[in-house]
């Protein structure tokens, strides 16, 4: 009898479908230079060091100082699964049940979108603690870019990274930013039935449809993933996802064939873990604002 190791098995697989479904993948992509101090505890480097002093036209330089520690940070979300499949099921739901199946339909109904939901709450918990930049204005079609300009500028201001940057707005929020006035649009005809009215971009800014219910402010995760009675909507996030360490640490999917353990008897079992966290770098908080429910 086998034991199918998925994660390792259905690596390639999984990570295109992370990349085509999940909406937060790009901010698992920055700052890889960040390493795991031990099994649970990610350490963020800080570093200070002071400026110029007027050159006398002597020998020798003026001397500076620096300083450098670590911001250890632990991870904290950890989540697991498992299912029983008992083999007259699969055979009796014509294959419905199958082990692919399962595993298809509970990363994308699942765990795609759990990660997405805990990824953009956890960064509001993480703006409200450093005290970051979260906005409550009401936006229209008439102000949105008044108020996105502003955001930007204030980013342009801090040194934050031009190219890059990501506007992940919600499906109500981006038909606001398709009406938006003073943005120039470029409409494609593509055949003589088609027209293109897409806003990929504003000011080179990536934009990234969200469904709105992964972009809440709070979440209870007992069984699954579901937005808490006092959520707010999360309308947009302006972000350059060098602000952040977003990891998954662990990944463990494995499939029990009968008679492989003790528990399968003669039927399947499904294991599923995922081990990772999202934190926002407390020196780099102005590359992150929010526009939120009031």
């Amino acid at each position: 009898m086998a034991v199918y190791d998925y994660a390792e098995a259905f690596t390639d697989l999984l990570q295109q479908k992370y990349t085509k479904e999940m909406c937060s993948v790009a901010l698992t992509q920055s700052n890889p230079q960040v390493k795991f101090l031990n099994a649970q505890t990610i350490k963020l480097p800080r570093m200070t060091v002071s400026g110029y002093k007027d050159h006398t036209r002597t020998p020798g330089f003026n001397s500076g100082t620096l300083s450098n520690d670590w911001e250890p940070k632990k991870l904290s979300h950890d989540r697991d699964i498992e299912f029983f499949v008992d083999p007259l099921d699969i055979e009796e739901t014509n294959l419905t049940l199958s082990v692919a199946n399962i595993q298809n339909t509970f990363e994308t109904e699942q765990a795609i979108p759990e990660k997405d939901s805990y990824r953009f709450s956890k960064l509001h918990a993480e703006l409200t603690k450093y005290s970051g930049r979260i906005d409550n204005t009401v936006v229209d079609a008439a102000t949105f870019l008044k108020v996105f300009d502003a955001e930007m500028a204030i980013m342009d201001d801090a040194g934050v990274p031009e190219e890059g940057r990501i506007l992940y707005v919600t499906p109500t929020m981006r038909a606001i930013v398709k009406e938006a006035e003073g943005i120039s649009r470029i409409i494609t005809v593509n055949t003589p039935s088609t027209i293109n009215r897409k806003v990929h971009s504003i000011d080179d800014v990536t934009i990234k449809m969200v469904p709105s219910a992964r972009m809440k402010t709070k979440y209870n995760f007992t069984d699954g993933c579901v937005a808490a009675e006092d959520a707010k909507q999360i309308n947009w996030i302006l972000i350059h996802p060098t602000c952040v360490v977003c990891r998954d640490k662990y990944s463990y999917i494995k499939l029990f064939t009968p008679g492989t353990d003790s528990r399968t008897a003669d039927g399947y079992l499904y294991q599923n873990r995922s081990f990772g966290d999202l934190f926002l770098l407390e020196k780099k908080v102005e590359g992150c604002s929010m526009n939120v429910q009031a």
